[in-house]
């Protein structure tokens, strides 16, 4: 008695993963002729539907919104391009980019195993077998939540959840608050409870800051103007190692906001170095907390001194701006909270995340698990990625780049198929 085959569906091209990087590539490479399917595991807009607090915006204006074939303005009809979307403004951006693209796209499909198989890949799925000539990664790097090992003796009496599981402050108990992390999250997060009138403690990390209004324009806008975001990381003076730093905390909350953490501890926010262990409820700290600011605060002005040196070569008649002064210092390095004595019912961790691909079964990643690519296309031929954190740009995470960097994987794409792999779906 003989096993029955598996009935396999083949593609040219399979992507896994239906945001904006995967419907990026799914408009270009109809314009190719080129037969694709998309594999999404939850639905379109399920990461910024799902995985954002109620108050989540973006950080970038609304002008970087720009889609292959799709603008805010022009093509989504957005009225505001200086501003910032909210959480449900991005949904519906993403939903009318998909009711454009009109992708072939199968939602509530998980991708289980990638292996290659003669000159293209096998690909199992909760929905069947797939083979398919080249496949695209499209799922960016922000897969498994981190949760230091330090803090893995958090009483279980205290609600711990990740930022992704963030809604709101009234989903949490009563209480005050401790948020780990103080990154682009742990800062907004932070933020949203101070303001909701919980009392809130931060235990600050490396992140760095940076300015928003600056010299009458927000800062993205003179960066972009200088060239900033279209840096390749090959020109980059960190070279690959800028993949790992953190991103800058800022808000677009409310139009647009810098994020200054000592003004937080001059309303009531209590500030803490980064986490070192807990131990029977009380929560150990390491005496780095002015480090950490002043190091953000560095950062925040060198980048206004880079906008102030480019003012002034290129003769740009900007207004000028009062230099940074801190509005407080730690009068002295908070190493201990006693989680029961402060009233503290939840913690937030907002510590990152780390990628899994381990569904890959390809030679092409490292140590961390980051896969050896350039510009999105892979060592190991047919695969590809795309919307990982500099990518090739700063922008390549985000929307600012999506189009730069899927129109050069698909050129690569079209360029790498035979003619009679282009059109498998007509044929």
């Amino acid at each position: 008695m003989t096993d029955t085959p598996v009935p396999r569906t083949h593609v040219s091209v399979l992507f896994v993963g239906g945001g904006q990087g995967g419907l990026s590539l799914s408009h270009l490479l109809q314009q190719e002729g080129i037969d694709h399917v998309v594999l999404e595991k939850n639905r379109i807009g399920h990461s910024w539907r799902d995985e954002r607090w109620d108050s989540f915006c973006l950080v970038t204006p609304n002008h970087h919104c720009r889609l292959p074939g799709y603008d805010y303005g022009a093509d989504h009809g957005g009225t505001d391009p200086h501003g910032f979307m909210v959480k449900d403004e991005i949904v519906a951006f993403i939903e009318g980019y998909a009711k454009k693209v009109k992708p072939p796209i199968r939602e509530g499909v998980a991708v289980t195993r990638i292996v290659q198989e003669g000159a293209g890949y096998l690909v199992e799925t909760t929905d069947g077998v797939y083979t398919a000539d080249r496949v695209v990664i499209a799922i960016s790097g922000y897969h498994v939540p981190i949760v230091p090992r330090v803090g893995q003796g958090m009483p279980a009496g205290v609600t711990q959840i990740q930022s992704l599981d963030y809604r709101n402050p009234d989903a949490l108990p009563d209480g005050a608050v401790l948020v780990v992390g103080s990154g682009q999250s742990g800062c907004q997060i932070a933020e949203d409870l101070h303001l909701a009138g919980r009392q809130v403690h931060l235990a600050v990390g490396d992140a760095p800051r940076a300015p928003r209004q600056y010299r009458g324009k927000d800062s993205t806008e003179w960066l972009e103007e200088m060239g900033h975001y279209d840096l390749p990381i090959d020109d980059h003076p960190m070279s690959e190692k800028v993949r790992q730093n953190e991103n800058h905390y800022l808000t677009g909350r409310d139009g647009g906001r810098e994020i200054d953490l000592r003004l937080f501890a001059t309303q009531g926010m209590k500030l803490y170095g980064m986490l070192a262990g807990v131990d029977q409820g009380v929560v150990r700290f390491q005496p780095d907390l002015s480090e950490h600011l002043d190091r953000a605060d560095a950062t925040f002005n060198r980048i206004r001194a880079t906008i102030d040196g480019y003012i002034a070569r290129e003769g740009i008649d900007a207004p000028s701006a009062d230099p940074y002064v801190p509005c407080w210092s730690p009068p002295e390095e908070p190493l201990s909270l006693d989680l029961a004595a402060e009233g503290i019912g939840s913690v937030v961790w907002c510590t990152g995340f780390r990628m899994d691909f381990s569904f890959i079964e390809a030679p092409v990643f490292d140590a961390r698990g980051y896969p050896d690519h350039h510009r999105g296309v892979s060592a190991h031929p047919g695969l590809y990625f795309i919307g990982l954190p500099w990518l090739n740009t700063w922008g390549s995470g985000r929307f600012h780049a999506v189009a730069r960097d899927a129109a050069h994987i698909v050129d690569h794409i079209a360029a790498s198929l035979a003619p009679a792999q282009r059109m498998v779906a007509a044929g």
